[in-house]
């Protein structure tokens, strides 16, 4: 049986502990306001009210550690899979009608006993494999919604 070879050389020497850990992973300002959903002026202001942890470089810039950002990252989805989506106006339904003409479709979703009716590419159904019976969502994007009184 052989021994191991006990000796070192200078470029040999192992390293100290602390310095074989991963370095954390340090964002700039704009990437961690993009991971967030902020915008950039909004994370600068936070970062001078020392709301959020930073490590400034040598220079004096501020880089934001990845843990950092965890308390202000939204909670996964309930649903699996899926996009996350910040439209407040999501209605869940059962697609009654998928009309495909041309370059376009129509399609109708159940929404109860009312009906919302979507006009999209005729690529968008083929892409998301719209047919009648499943289950969608839709997603309302309005500026502005009026009421009236039948």
């Amino acid at each position: 049986m052989t021994r191991p070879d006990t000796r070192t050389s200078p470029r040999s020497t192992p390293r100290p502990a602390a310095q074989s850990a991963a370095p954390p992973v340090l964002l700039t300002a704009r990437q961690a306001a993009e991971k967030i959903g902020i915008s950039y002026p909004a994370l600068k202001h936070w970062i001078l009210a020392g709301r959020i942890r930073t490590v400034k470089t040598p220079g004096g810039h501020h880089r934001v550690p990845i843990d950092a950002l965890e308390a202000f990252l939204a909670p996964a989805p309930a649903r699996s899979g899926g996009p996350r989506i910040s439209g407040r106006n999501q209605l869940q339904g059962t697609i009654v009608e998928v009309t495909v003409e041309g370059l376009l479709a129509k399609v109708v979703l159940a929404v109860g006993s009312q009906r919302v009716t979507a006009i999209i590419t005729a690529d968008a159904v083929r892409e998301l494999g719209l047919k009648k019976g499943e289950s969608a969502v839709a997603l309302i994007k309005a500026t502005e919604v009026m009421i009236i009184r039948p």
